[in-house]
């Protein structure tokens, strides 16, 4: 994969919405617009806070997440459960609904040593600053170690490009404030310091960052755009599976327009407006178009979802490696300079491929 040089800004193109040539032809956008949120400043380890009333009645995880960007939900309830963070100095449990008044007091430890080795992994690099570096990741590699994949993985990549990223909160995943799953492909941003991680947990935290995806989904989607607004939570026998039936939901959201029908399949743009695991492709299959090539979601086996008629399923759409998922667009405020900044990564070879296959199926059919 080709590597941009340092700080590179491609040029600006216009987007036909409905060419995908357009779609994989802009690498990133800059619009020059200042804008000046409201962002705190990095906490100290150790912190008190005293509740007010906007905070009584909620859960103390979600109290303490909300009031230290670099602290992730659960992240503060894995330290509530240890007794690092208290009530009164008292414990509590990550549920213990605050009173106004209460004194919340705790320490956010420092982030573990990195214990992963830098490797010379290839980056396709969209850009990159003092502050961000954004990817344009590959379908094929895992974002940051786990069991069963502590090499190899785009962490790994990035403390090789960039040594000294930072961790998160005592989590050890340096400078990624965001995730993509293995096989999904696209837009990734990653912050090289301090500074850049809280601004970027911070507009992730108030769903300042919008993020577009491309999914090509099994079956024609009857309406031109929509929304599907269905609880996700763990599934209550597949532990590492989401559904919309769950024993605990949280809202979730995401809103969808058609790009392009095929006689068998839909491409379709995609708008998060919330950030749930597997969100897309469990709401997808919620409404009987799942991803296509998505295994655990039934977007390979279950070919049965609604199409034009009886038609023979072209061989692309039984035969794809991986769930056809791409994060398409990202759009944030710059960390320092507090200009609005828009990168697109293009449609990688396998979706484009299959795409024009559907294409000429289209053509042949007519």
């Amino acid at each position: 994969m080709r590597r941009k040089a340092k700080g590179e800004r491609p040029s600006a193109k216009s987007l036909q919405s409905d060419s995908l040539q357009s779609m994989s032809l802009r690498p990133l956008v800059c619009s020059f617009e200042p804008l000046n949120p409201r962002l705190p400043d990095p906490l100290k380890s150790d912190f008190v806070i005293c509740a007010d009333e906007s905070a009584s009645g909620q859960r103390l995880d979600v109290v303490v997440s909300s009031l230290i960007p670099s602290c992730s939900r659960s992240i503060a309830a894995l330290l509530i459960l240890k007794g690092k963070i208290t009530v009164q100095d008292n414990v509590k449990k990550p549920g213990y609904r605050v009173k106004s008044g209460d004194k919340i007091s705790g320490t956010i430890p420092d982030p573990e040593p990195v214990r992963y080795l830098p490797e010379p992994i290839a980056l396709n690099i969209l850009y990159e600053d003092e502050d961000i570096i954004v990817i344009n990741k590959p379908s094929d590699i895992v974002v940051h170690p786990a069991p069963g994949h502590y090499s190899g993985t785009l962490v790994n990549a990035l403390l090789y490009h960039c040594p000294g990223l930072p961790g998160i909160g005592g989590e050890i995943r340096p400078g990624i404030v965001h995730r993509l799953d293995k096989d999904t492909s696209g837009v990734l941003v990653v912050a090289k310091n301090d500074a850049s991680l809280t601004s970027l947990a911070f507009q992730f935290r108030e769903r300042k960052i919008r993020k577009n995806y491309l999914a090509l989904v099994h079956g024609i989607m009857e309406q031109d755009s929509g929304s599907i607004a269905l609880p996700i939570g763990r599934h209550p026998s597949e532990r590492k599976k989401m559904s919309v039936l769950t024993r605990k939901p949280r809202m979730a959201e995401t809103s969808w327009e058609v790009a392009e029908r095929f006689n068998t399949a839909t491409l379709i743009r995609i708008d998060l407006k919330t950030g749930r695991t597997h969100q897309i492709r469990v709401h997808c299959a919620a409404i009987r178009h799942p991803v296509v090539g998505d295994l655990v979601y039934g977007g390979r086996a279950n070919l049965s979802a609604k199409s034009n008629g009886k038609k023979p399923v072209p061989y692309g759409l039984i035969s794809a490696k991986r769930h056809m998922l791409h994060a398409w667009r990202i759009k944030l405020i710059h960390p320092v300079s507090k200009i609005i900044m828009e990168f697109e990564a293009p449609v990688p070879d396998d979706m484009a491929d299959l795409i024009s296959e559907l294409k000429r199926v289209n053509v042949e059919k007519d």
